[in-house]
């Protein structure tokens, strides 16, 4: 795929981003083609996290689990928070990376707690499997303050199985007491910040559960008119595309997957 230069100029602070000036790319190419499998070997190799230089990079959020603690994949389990990690994470980065004139982190990505300081260096984090989320007191604020400071959180991988979405509630009810979880329309300009997204192209999703897929979210002071704070992935596992997308996994819903991520990271920047 020809590299599209975007002429975007992001300025990353500790938790704001100011972006201007981009534009679509033309065509509709397959968006997934510039990833090679050496590049994915090299992201299964990759360790530790990049530390922070004002560029964007890739955060995804641990939590403790029933597992004990937050525990170790090394023993041959996975943990929730760590599924698709660190592949996904990085196919993504070079997704931006090809699209934009940003210069993200490639061969490597972030992991932190809720409750670390350094989250709130970066924009955007990423959470998956919540229907494992235990989060304690001290995680509970930092997520509250790192949305309240306008950190923006993608929620994916899960569905209502086993009352995972009730779990999911209860947790975010501790964490913003008022807020109200909702569907987001598709007319949502965050389907629409970059590339116009066909969500029908997410069902024929081999990463899908049962049911319908669902795009939950929480507004600032619950007024869809404000920014989003959150997307919630339901029913959907969006992350698996982003891994396996260079081993023919699901072609079709797999661009629309990477159309997704680019959209919820130009959105969350420019919001």
């Amino acid at each position: 795929m020809t590299k599209t230069l975007v002429a975007l100029a992001f300025v990353l602070t500790a938790a704001a981003v100011v972006g201007a000036g981009f534009s679509r790319p033309a065509g509709s190419a397959a968006i997934g083609a510039s990833i090679s499998r050496p590049a994915e070997a090299a992201a299964q190799t990759s360790s530790g996290n990049v530390g922070y230089d004002g560029r964007l990079a890739f955060v995804r959020l641990r939590y403790a689990n029933s597992f004990g603690g937050f525990g170790s994949r090394r023993g041959g389990r996975e943990l929730p928070w760590a599924h698709d990690y660190p592949t996904a994470d990085i196919h993504m980065m070079k997704i931006i990376n090809d699209l934009t004139t940003t210069t993200p982190h490639v061969a490597g990505s972030n992991i932190f707690s809720l409750d670390d300081p350094e989250l709130m260096k970066y924009p955007v984090a990423y959470l998956s499997e919540p229907g494992g989320w235990h989060p304690n007191e001290t995680e509970i604020g930092g997520l509250r303050n790192y949305l309240l400071k306008g950190g923006f959180v993608i929620v994916d991988d899960f569905d209502n199985s086993g009352g995972d979405l009730q779990h999911f509630y209860s947790v975010m009810q501790q964490v913003l007491p008022n807020a109200r979880i909702v569907d987001v329309p598709e007319t949502h300009p965050i389907f629409d910040s970059f590339f116009k997204v066909d969500l029908r192209l997410m069902e024929r999703s081999e990463g899908n559960y049962g049911g319908a897929a669902r795009y939950l979210g929480i507004y600032r002071d619950n007024d869809p008119r404000k920014r989003l704070m959150m997307i919630v992935n339901l029913n959907l596992d969006v992350g698996e595309h982003w891994q396996w997308s260079t081993r023919g996994f699901s072609p079709v819903p797999s661009n629309e997957a990477y159309k997704l991520g680019v959209n919820y990271l130009i959105y969350a920047l420019t919001h």
